[in-house]
């Protein structure tokens, strides 16, 4: 039996004339060198510092409108216009506001009037506690002094600073105008902000960009207002807690008001919030009792009222969706704290959820996701 031999030229057929040719594949995108992105981040933290004035209040409004979005929908289901609903989100709230510092005022003004004058006494008690080893320092410097040649005399340096009366005048105006930039912001977020989104995503040119970025920024709102709702529900409860605590502890109503909302502002920046909030429960326990174990007991109520609330109380609320690594959260609030301030420790949070969320939605920036968790 013979088996015919075919050449390799007589194997391949011919392509057909009609045939499609093969899409070019996309050239890979170049990448920037180094240097470029870190001239560029240099360049964001800066636009981000100098332009505070009108970033800030964006922010913040936007911080508030998400928290007053899940409020705005349920309003909704018992049809109630989204105007009528927003307007009253926001009266609520300034009343509330309104309300608490109409409440807090007086012992603020009272406390800082008697805080230097008992912190003084405080001072000298701790003075004359560590007397004897100032003056064991001040025997040694002396000797030193002696067997270097030196004399006895101190340089004595006097510091004056003038104080300007009507820089306080002159800042009034500022802050009403930055509450009030953050009040129309939020009311018009609320108002607008969902027409807003729309128009912006129309201008994505494919139905599928449109469609992904709206997935993006649904999923964004959803998340970060349910954190952010769930985290000021935590912290008020954490307020009104710690506020009973002082009553049993023998300070009074408006006082321990007081110090309940400073614990749940604090609250809002975590660890250099409580790390604050110690600090000033210090104080206040050594100002408010002469006996210092009771002085004592603010603080360490309030550090065990925070470690519970920190370690059991939100992570079975929130669960591991919103995990942050302690490492970039505590970097996060060094970057927004340096270029805002206090207002920046208050949004890093936020931010930090909003930059996570994205990243994970995003092809191949998945694993920078997972780096922040």
């Amino acid at each position: 039996m013979s088996v015919p031999v075919t050449s390799p030229s007589d194997s391949i057929a011919p392509p057909p004339d009609d045939a499609e040719p093969a899409p070019p594949q996309p050239a890979p995108r170049p990448r920037a060198p180094m240097s470029l992105v870190v001239l560029a981040t240099l360049a964001v933290c800066y636009t981000l510092w100098a332009a505070q004035d009108i970033i800030l209040p964006v922010l913040l409004a936007m911080f508030f409108a998400l928290v007053g979005n899940p409020i705005l929908r349920f309003l909704g289901r018992l049809w109630i216009p989204r105007f009528l609903a927003a307007v009253l989100v926001i009266g609520v709230g300034l009343s509330g506001a309104a309300a608490l510092g109409v409440q807090l005022v007086g012992p603020a003004m009272d406390w800082a009037q008697e805080a230097p004058q008992q912190l003084r006494k405080v001072a000298r008690q701790v003075q004359n506690l560590t007397k004897p080893v100032q003056q064991a320092n001040l025997a040694a410097e002396n000797f030193a002094r002696a067997a270097g040649g030196e004399t006895n005399r101190r340089v004595q340096i006097v510091r004056t600073q003038l104080d300007d009366p009507y820089r306080v005048l002159t800042r009034a105006p500022k802050l009403a105008a930055s509450v009030l930039a953050v009040v129309l912001l939020t009311l018009f977020f609320m108002i607008y902000g969902q027409n807003l989104q729309k128009h912006a995503i129309a201008l994505f040119p494919s139905r599928q960009q449109q469609r992904f970025t709206s997935d993006i920024l649904r999923s964004i709102e959803r998340e970060v207002s349910r954190y952010v709702l769930t985290i000021t529900v935590i912290n008020t409860l954490v307020g009104l807690v710690f506020s009973g605590i002082l009553l049993l502890l023998g300070i009074g109503l408006q006082e321990a008001l007081l110090w309940g909302t400073v614990a749940a502002l604090l609250n809002f920046a975590p660890y250099v919030g409580p790390f604050i909030g110690v600090t000033l429960m210090l104080l206040m326990g050594f100002v408010e009792f002469s006996d210092p174990f009771k002085a004592l007991l603010p603080a360490a109520c309030y550090l065990a009222l925070h470690t519970v609330e920190g370690q059991v109380i939100t992570p079975i609320v929130l669960g591991r969706r919103m995990a942050i690594s302690p490492l970039i959260l505590i970097l996060a609030l060094m970057v927004f704290g340096w270029l805002w301030g206090m207002v920046g420790l208050l949004l890093s949070v936020p931010l930090l959820v909003c930059i996570k969320l994205v990243l994970a939605r995003l092809d191949g920036t998945q694993g920078w996701a997972r780096l922040l968790e």
